[in-house]
């Protein structure tokens, strides 16, 4: 299973999210922010999918024959899938702080 965030995607929530500024200062620290945060994610998703493809790597080994070691595909495949349930909860909580970003009133 592959995670794909596009940069574009990426781009237009930052366009979004982050007011346009004259202050070349201000400016500048905020496309570090936005980067950071943006380059943390890739990350995330990133590790999430190594870590599947590692564990589907190891649960095939074992049912080819090439691998008994059981135990530590079943455990891989049960990290694996923690950290991918951990990455949808981080996302469903960026956008529900969004969403209330977006009711705010200015």
């Amino acid at each position: 299973m592959t995670v794909d965030l596009s940069s574009a995607m990426l781009d237009s929530i930052r366009q979004s999210v982050i007011p346009k500024n004259d202050d070349p200062k201000t400016e500048a620290a905020s496309a570090d922010i936005a980067g950071g945060f943006a380059d943390l994610l890739k990350q995330a998703v990133r590790g999430a999918d190594a870590q599947q493809h590692h564990a589907d790597d190891l649960v095939t080994a074992v049912e080819t024959g090439a691998s008994d070691d059981l135990v530590g595909a079943m455990l891989a495949s049960q990290q694996a899938s923690l950290s991918f349930s951990t990455m949808v909860q981080v996302r469903n909580k960026v956008m529900s702080a969004f969403d209330d970003i977006i009711k705010m009133q200015v």
